[in-house]
């Protein structure tokens, strides 16, 4: 692929990944890096950070969106996991691409907070493609299309239910999480 496709590619993508950068910067430029050229554009950053609900974190902070995130710089402030996480996916949402790519968006959440993530994203991502890369079935379970991958191949593929009554390796490893999580009474659908 030439230089010029990869990075028109590039351009239609947001990628949040598990791992997700914590810049020592400010919120603004946390957030603004999703598309650099567009970092000044405020009403364009408020827009992420309320899409991604940290914009109230970021304005109760010092200085605003202009305090650095980090609690070893003078005056700069730390956040928890969680907000962190929402940093990220503000910086996704301040990309504005027609495909998302969450990669375990939601590992640092709790329960309630990841299902009302999930929730705004359904509403949030209307006319864009979401790819999420989870291994929490609750995280998955209301997608329009469930692909599970085995050693490194699609092995099956369909909708929760669908794939609950093919009573496939998707079904075992539902029923495994939830019996862990809930007790086997959970577990049947």
């Amino acid at each position: 692929m030439s230089d010029v496709k990869l990075e028109s590619a590039r351009e239609h993508i947001a990628i949040i990944f598990q791992d997700f950068v914590h810049y020592a910067l400010s919120g603004r430029q946390n957030i603004g890096f999703g598309r650099v050229a567009e970092i000044d554009d405020d009403q364009r950053l408020l827009d992420a950070a309320t899409r991604s609900e940290i914009r109230d974190a970021l304005t109760a902070l010092p200085a605003g969106f202009e305090t650095v995130l980090s609690p070893q710089v003078p005056d700069g402030a730390d956040l928890s996991g969680g907000q962190w996480q929402r940093v990220a996916l503000a910086r996704a949402f301040f990309r504005d691409a027609p495909l998302l790519v969450l990669d375990e968006p939601t590992s640092a959440l709790d329960a309630i907070a990841e299902q009302a993530l999930f929730d705004r994203i359904r509403t949030l991502a209307q006319g864009r493609t979401v790819v999420v890369v989870s291994h929490r079935f609750a995280t998955v379970r209301s997608a329009d299309r469930i692909i599970v991958m085995t050693e490194g191949h699609i092995s099956e593929e369909g909708t929760h239910d669908e794939l609950m009554a093919r009573k496939g390796h998707y079904r075992e490893m539902f029923e495994a999480q939830s019996a862990g999580l809930f007790g086997d009474a959970a577990a049947q659908p």
